[in-house]
């Protein structure tokens, strides 16, 4: 396997790089991070102006990359920047649409693809725990539509979203896998109501109250009943995601811990010239480089692959970024000192990302639990 990139995404990568290092440092994404807002829409549209959004989608679909490694590269940009605006959205729903949406749907994916339209998944319920088939919203069918009834939890930046894809029950118990349908509904729907709240790692997310949502008939995405797998193969695109924004958290943590034992002293000599503090370091690098490889073994499965492998590797990555990037996160407090948690210093809001980005759409303890069942179904 090759593990360099192409030319077309290392310059995407340092485009990228180079527009978060001069227009979106830490006190600028500090400021946008605590907006009302929760995001920035000038930056929104020069970061798809550069085609960050365009590499996470194929050429089918009026993108220019889409595989999983095109995917990898932007995430990781962003994750060194801690970059709050809602490309996990925009992927997650443009990539269900792609998998299962008529020509009519698919068309919007141009919106989400030059940043004109936002969009936001709207699935995890109040007790799920991240059951991706515990479904209890509802949709009934109505004379020229649908009609939607629930609640959803923590939908990322959801108040700015002009598009979400909801999930809701036509059949089935529930918890099962059949029965479960998908759903483009406005923002402006009739009966849609939001509370909004600041994240603890930053940006904005929302709960989502659905009451008797009417939606015409060409909102159901795919088949009736069959959205659990076209549910599965999006959210594997956001597991990837997640992995590599991890990653790159992870490399500036570990950069910025690097400098800090070299400059601060102690007993006149520089903290790194204590060979203890420099067994923890050696130790936390080659964890990285273990996450590192997660997200490349998930990067290259997520392409082609068959759904059992597929799949495996997905929780694979996020149950090993979910631990490492705890890890990392105490660690490099740690090595740190007392400055470590100071608000003013960059790396207590990577340490955040860090330990929050465990717990979006699975955390270590499920996808371990997940891995493991998968496994058992290769073998049934």
């Amino acid at each position: 396997m090759n593990f360099e990139h192409t030319e077309d995404r290392r310059m995407l990568a340092d485009s990228l790089d180079r527009f978060i290092a001069e227009q979106y440092g830490f006190t600028s994404r500090d400021h946008i991070a605590g907006s009302d807002e929760g995001l920035s829409r000038a930056h929104w549209s020069q970061l798809a102006e550069i085609g960050a959004l365009g590499a996470l989608f194929p050429e089918e679909v009026g993108g220019f990359g889409g595989a999983g490694f095109d995917v990898a590269v932007v995430f990781e940009s962003l994750g060194k920047g801690l970059v709050v605006e809602p490309f996990l959205g925009a992927l997650v729903v443009g990539r269900a649409i792609a998998k299962a949406g008529s020509d009519a749907q698919k068309e919007g994916i141009a919106s989400l693809i030059d940043g004109s339209t936002i969009a936001a998944l709207a699935h995890e319920e109040p007790g799920s725990h991240y059951e991706s088939t515990r479904v209890a919203t509802r949709a009934e069918r109505s004379d020229d539509g649908w009609s939607l009834s629930g609640a959803k939890a923590v939908v990322v930046q959801g108040e700015q979203a002009g598009l979400l894809l909801v999930s809701a029950r036509t059949g089935g118990a529930d918890g099962d896998a059949k029965g479960l349908s998908l759903f483009l509904v406005p923002s402006d729907a009739p009966g849609l109501s939001w509370r909004g709240y600041p994240r603890i790692d930053g940006g904005r997310a929302a709960e989502l109250l659905l009451d008797s949502v009417r939606v015409r008939a060409d909102a159901l995405l795919g088949a009736e009943g069959e959205g659990a797998p076209v549910l599965e193969h999006a959210v594997g695109w956001g597991l990837l995601a997640l992995a590599a924004e991890s990653l790159g958290a992870m490399e500036v943590a570990k950069r910025d811990t690097l400098e800090y034992l070299r400059i601060r002293k102690q007993f006149g000599v520089p903290l790194g010239s204590f060979q203890a503090l420099q067994h923890r370091m050696a130790d936390l690098l080659l964890e990285i480089e273990q996450a590192r490889s997660a997200v490349i073994n998930a990067a290259a499965a997520i392409d082609g692959s068959e759904r059992i492998d597929r799949e495996k590797a997905l929780s694979a990555a996020k149950y090993s970024i979910g631990r490492i990037g705890t890890r990392v996160a105490e660690e490099c407090i740690q090595l740190h000192g007392g400055i470590g948690m100071t608000w003013e210093l960059p790396l207590s809001h990577y340490a955040k990302r860090l330990v929050m980005i465990d717990h979006q759409l699975g955390d270590e303890d499920h996808h371990l639990a997940r891995y493991i069942a998968l496994g058992q179904e290769t073998v049934q």
